[in-house]
């Protein structure tokens, strides 16, 4: 299993909720900072990560993302 954090950020004020929507994410919650919401991903192989980060960066709203993978 791999895990990822992927940080989203979108003015739209309910970001965190279309993201729990997304097969594969585990977990999603708004945040205050730079970001506006965090969603967590499980998948079995590295390459679907990708998958998943394009899905989220096709949602209307979303200006940016970033990717960080849970290191073992």
């Amino acid at each position: 299993m791999v895990r990822a954090i992927i940080l989203v950020k979108s003015p739209k004020k309910l970001i965190a909720a279309r993201l729990r929507k997304i097969a594969s994410v585990t977990d999603s919650f708004p945040t205050s900072g730079q970001f506006d919401a965090v969603a967590i991903i499980d998948v079995e192989q590295l390459v679907k990560i990708k998958e998943i980060a394009t899905l989220i960066q096709k949602i209307r709203g979303v200006e940016r993302t970033e990717t960080m993978i849970e290191v073992q």
